[in-house]
C-alpha cells in the first residue's frame, strides 16, 4: 500500500509526460505481482461499489481525532478535498507500522467493508486508520468512497505496462505488444490476480478472447471551416446521434455483451440491445449508439422514417433493475466489478419488452470492429461499411417476421459540396441528433482520438456539433471547489428572471456551472463573492445578483426536481457579460421556449432525404 500511495504522489506531483511514464514502469516492474494488478486496476479506472458512505467517514473519524464535525466541515471546505481532510486530521499512528500490501487491503479491509454494516464500519476504521500513516490514508480514503482519480490517463498505464511486457523481466521473456493490443487487454475481462497481471504481459492474454471489448475509436471537434479538411467526396458522412455509445459483441460461445464507451457492463439495462446481438453471426462486434426510437420500420431499414427520442427518455433506463433473464453485472469470485463468462447468458428476442407500437430501444450500428472472428479494424472505413451493411442485411434476414427488433444501421449523409453539408447541419436540433460525424474513406478504427494522416491510418474522425443552447443568466450562489480550486468560489449557480407573478419578477436558479472561466476571471469572481455576500449555509454563499454570464447547454428537458422546473445537460460558462446589467439577463418564459421547442422537435419526423440539399437515405 506505501508503494501505491507513493505513486499516486509522483502522478499528482508532476505535469510531465516523461516522469509520469517512469513512475508508472517502476512501479509495474517492482511491485509484487499480486499488488501490481490491483494498483493497474485502480489506476486504468477500475471501478468498485462505494465501501463506506460521506457520512460514516465523517461520523468515524470525528470520532477518532476528537473533533466535533461542524469543524471538520470547516477544514474541509479549506482543504477541498474530503479524504484528504480526514487524513491530515486523524492523529498519527503510535509505535512502528508494519506495511500492509495492496492486495491485502483490498481483500482484508475494502470488500469486508463493502459487506459491513455501518456500526461495524465505525468499528473496523479506527483499527485501520492506526496501521496506516497520512499518505496511505489519504489513498486508503479514495478506495473507500469510491472518488479515486489518478494524474495518469489510462493511455500512458498502457504505455507503461507495454514497456514492461517489452523487458521480459517479469515473465522471463521479452515481448513486443503495441499500445492498442494492450490497451484491449486492459479493457478485457482480466482478473486482479498475479496470474491475470502476469498474463497481461505475456505474448497472448487471455483478456483478447471472450467477453473483452475493443478501445473506441474517437472523433476530434471540428471547430474551423470543413473546407480545412480536403475533398467532401473522401469523407462518409453520418448524423451524430444523441444516445449511449456502445459496442454490441455477439462471440462464439452465443454470449451476447452490450459494453458502454465508460467500459460498464450494461446488458442488463438494455436488454433490447441484447436481443439485437442475437441476431448477429457469431464473432461480431459492432459499435453504435443506444438509442429510443419511434418508428414502425423492422430491422435492418435505415433510419428514415422515424425519430430518436430526446436523450432524457433514455436516461430513465440507465439505473432501472435488470429485466429478468438478462446478464447481470454480477462479481466474479468475489473481485470488484468483474464478469466472468459463465455470469452471462444470451436473452432471446422474444423477452424484448416493447413499451407500445412504434417506440422502442434500438441499437445504430455505425461500425463494425470484428467481422467472423477476426479483428477488421485495419480495414478502410469503406470497406468496414459494407460488411456492416452486409452484416445488418443478415440480421434483417434472420428476424424475418418480427414486429420489432432493434438493430439500425445509421444512414449515410449523402452531399456534393461542403455546403450541403452544413446547411443539413444547421438543422440537426430539428432532427433530434447533434450535428454530422465526417469519416474518411481510408481511415482504419483507431484507438482514441488520433487524428493521424491521409498516408498513416487514413485519417482521424471529426465531429461536427452544431453550436449549443445559450441564456444569459444571473450570479447566485456560490461555493469552494475541490482539489486546486479549494478555497476559490468557483462552483457557481445561476438564475433567471421569473415574471409569472404580475406585477413580480424575482430570479430563481436555473443551472449550476463549474467551467469556462479564465484563471484571471476566477480570481475576479472569487473576490466579488467575498466581498458581496448577503447571507452564508454552510460553504455556499448568497451573493449581490449583480454579475451576468452566457450560460452554454447542450441539452433541455423537464425537470420536478428544480425550482425552475427545468433542467439542463452539460452546462458552462460561455462568457462573462460584462456589457449587461443583472436586469437584462434572461426570463424562465425563454427558457421555457427553448424547451417547448425542444419537446416539438422531438415529436417531428426524422428524415434523411430533401430536394435540394444534396442528401438522401442510405438503405443497404
Amino acid at each position: 500500500m506505501l508503494r501505491f500511495a507513493r505513486l499516486y504522489d509522483e502522478l499528482d506531483q508532476t505535469t510531465r509526460t516523461s516522469e509520469k511514464l517512469a513512475g508508472l514502469q517502476s512501479y509495474f516492474r517492482e511491485a509484487p505481482p499480486e499488488d501490481a494488478a490491483w494498483g493497474l486496476y485502480f489506476l486504468s479506472g477500475g471501478r468498485h461499489k462505494r465501501a463506506v458512505s460521506a457520512t460514516v467517514l465523517r461520523d468515524s473519524a470525528a470520532e477518532a481525532s476528537g473533533y466535533p464535525a461542524w469543524l471538520l466541515g470547516e477544514c474541509y471546505s479549506a482543504v477541498g478535498d474530503f479524504s484528504e481532510t480526514i487524513a491530515l486530521l486523524l492523529p498519527e499512528p503510535s509505535g512502528t507500522i508494519t506495511p500492509r500490501p495492496l492486495h491485502e487491503v483490498v481483500e482484508k479491509w475494502i470488500q469486508p467493508l463493502q459487506k459491513a454494516r455501518d456500526v461495524e464500519k465505525r468499528r473496523m476504521l479506527p483499527d485501520i486508520w492506526s496501521q496506516l500513516d497520512s499518505r496511505q490514508r489519504f489513498v486508503f480514503h479514495k478506495l473507500i468512497s469510491g472518488t479515486f482519480r489518478v494524474g495518469a490517463a489510462r493511455g500512458l498505464v498502457v504505455r507503461a505496462l507495454a514497456a514492461v511486457a517489452a523487458e521480459g523481466g517479469r515473465t522471463g521473456g521479452a515481448v513486443e505488444i503495441d499500445a492498442a493490443t494492450m490497451e484491449h487487454r486492459v479493457m478485457g475481462n482480466w482478473e486482479p490476480t498475479a496470474a491475470g497481471f502476469l498474463g497481461l504481459l505475456q505474448g497472448r492474454a487471455v483478456a483478447e478472447e471472450g467477453s473483452g471489448l475493443y478501445p473506441f475509436c474517437l472523433a476530434n471537434q471540428l471547430n474551423g471551416p470543413p473546407e480545412t479538411l480536403g475533398n467532401v467526396a473522401d469523407y462518409l458522412i453520418e448524423h451524430k446521434w444523441d444516445g449511449i455509445r456502445a459496442q454490441l459483441i455477439r462471440r462464439p460461445s452465443a454470449e451476447i455483451l452490450v459494453w458502454s464507451r465508460g467500459e460498464e457492463l450494461v446488458t442488463d439495462r438494455f436488454p433490447e440491445a441484447a436481443a439485437a446481438g442475437a441476431m448477429l453471426e457469431s464473432g461480431t462486434v459492432l459499435d453504435g449508439e443506444i438509442l429510443i426510437w419511434e418508428d414502425t420500420s423492422r430491422v435492418g431499414q435505415a433510419a428514415d422514417t422515424g425519430s430518436p427520442r430526446p436523450f432524457a427518455e433514455l436516461q430513465t433506463r440507465i439505473n432501472r433493475k435488470p429485466v429478468p433473464g438478462t446478464p447481470s453485472r454480477k462479481k466474479n469470485n468475489g473481485q470488484l466489478g468483474l464478469f466472468g463468462a459463465s455470469d452471462l447468458a444470451a436473452p432471446s428476442a422474444a423477452a424484448t419488452p416493447i413499451p407500445f407500437p412504434g417506440r422502442g430501444l434500438v441499437f445504430m450500428a455505425y461500425d463494425v470492429i470484428e467481422h467472423a472472428g477476426g479483428d477488421v479494424r485495419p480495414l478502410p472505413m469503406s470497406r468496414r461499411r459494407e460488411l456492416l451493411e452486409e452484416i445488418v442485411r443478415g440480421a434483417a434476414a434472420r428476424a424475418a417476421g418480427s414486429t420489432w427488433l432493434p438493430l439500425r444501421i445509421s444512414p449515410l449523409v449523402h452531399v456534393n459540396t461542403w455546403g450541403d453539408a452544413a446547411a443539413i447541419r444547421e438543422r440537426s436540433r430539428e432532427s433530434g441528433v447533434e450535428g454530422l460525424m465526417l469519416k474518411p474513406r481510408a481511415s482504419v478504427y483507431g484507438v482514441g482520438r488520433a487524428r493521424g494522416s491521409k498516408d498513416a491510418g487514413g485519417g482521424g474522425w471529426w465531429k461536427w456539433k452544431i453550436d449549443p443552447y445559450s441564456v444569459d443568466a444571473v450570479l447566485m450562489y456560490a461555493q469552494p471547489g475541490t482539489g486546486k480550486r479549494a478555497g476559490i468560489y468557483s462552483d457557481q449557480t445561476f438564475g433567471v428572471w421569473d415574471e409569472s407573478a404580475p406585477g413580480a419578477r424575482e430570479l430563481v436558479p436555473f443551472a449550476k456551472a463549474y467551467s469556462g472561466l479564465t484563471d484571471e476571471e476566477l480570481r475576479e469572481v472569487d473576490a466579488y463573492v467575498r466581498r458581496n455576500t448577503l447571507e452564508k449555509s454552510g460553504p455556499v454563499r448568497m451573493v449581490k445578483p449583480e454579475l451576468v454570464f452566457e450560460i452554454a447547454f447542450e441539452g433541455i428537458q423537464v425537470s420536478t426536481r428544480h425550482r425552475s422546473g427545468i433542467a439542463v445537460r452539460f452546462p458552462r460558462i460561455k462568457a462573462w457579460r460584462r456589457d449587461k446589467k443583472a436586469r437584462d439577463a434572461d426570463t424562465l418564459e425563454t427558457v421555457r421556449a427553448l424547451l417547448h421547442a425542444s419537446l416539438a422537435r422531438s415529436s417531428g419526423v426524422f428524415r434523411t432525404a430533401e430536394t435540394g440539399t444534396g442528401t438522401e437515405g442510405h438503405t443497404p
